[in-house]
């Protein structure tokens, strides 16, 4: 869906120039996928969130691998798909010769390229960022000691953290923050445009939305891992759950006393 806002901001050519319609469609994307997907695998549709996950264990090796697979190929057949939908537009724009860039370039249609003047090194540190930010923001919204919104919200939740992300960082790198978002579509491309110009282009940048996003993910999972034994341990929280203990015994013996008082009370009129 994400890819195909895109090919739709492309080919009409919107004089806005805003980018939100597809930051919405990629959220869209994602919270129609955790409905789909979710009661049966957690809908897993990142390989930087399955790898980081499996660094705290809760994700099998073995699951992961497949998990990866699947969303790759997923993507891939998802570019496919944004192709054959729209290939008499492709031809209209750039009249039948496939470009990777330049003024009839469709590529970024398909998978992510640095800004004009963007290094490498500062678009590998914003995939490092956003995709930080959103497994912090994952791991807080799914966290056992979370009681503030029900289960039913979280996809909801998650669409807006990656429609927010994606609108907050696109302009360096195209916010990846999801490595088989652009290594599937990417394999798809090189049928379209080359193997050597998809992986060479922007030298060799396909590495960035695939490294970023993975070590992104880890970095967020164990800082949330960090700041949660921060707060088990200094934060008090066993203090709270004793004293709430307590306030329900209190609570019983109150009742107790009370009922005793009122019997008491009544053999007093009798």
């Amino acid at each position: 869906m994400g890819e195909a806002a895109i090919a739709n901001y492309k080919f009409t050519q919107q004089p806005s120039h805003s980018t939100l319609p597809i930051a919405l469609s990629f959220g869209i994307g994602v919270y129609s996928a955790l409905m789909l997907s979710g009661p049966i695998t957690g809908a897993h549709i990142n390989p930087a969130l399955s790898i980081s996950l499996m660094t705290v264990r809760k994700l099998k090796p073995l699951q992961c691998f497949f998990y990866v697979i699947g969303q790759i190929l997923g993507a891939f057949l998802g570019a496919a798909l944004v192709y054959v939908v729209y290939l008499k537009q492709f031809d209209e724009f750039d009249g039948g010769i496939r470009e990777m860039t330049g003024p009839n370039g469709t590529a970024d249609i398909f998978f992510t390229m640095p800004a004009k003047g963007t290094p490498q090194w500062n678009a590998l540190v914003d995939q490092i960022v956003g995709t930080a930010i959103l497994m912090i923001f994952v791991m807080a919204v799914t966290h056992e000691l979370n009681q503030m919104m029900s289960k039913a919200v979280e996809p909801l939740a998650f669409a807006l953290i990656v429609t927010g992300i994606i609108s907050a960082f696109s302009i360096n790198a195209g916010a990846a923050i999801n490595p088989a978002r652009d290594l599937g579509p990417r394999l798809f491309g090189a049928f379209v445009y080359g193997w050597n110009n998809v992986f060479g282009v922007h030298n060799y940048f396909f590495w960035v939305p695939i490294v970023g996003p993975i070590v992104g993910a880890i970095v967020g999972v164990w800082l949330h891992q960090g700041f949660i034994w921060i707060v088990k341990h200094y934060g008090h929280l066993s203090n709270i759950e004793e004293s709430s203990a307590n306030k329900k015994i209190d609570s019983k013996a109150i009742q107790i006393k009370e009922n005793d008082s009122l019997d008491v009370d009544t053999n007093s009129q009798l």
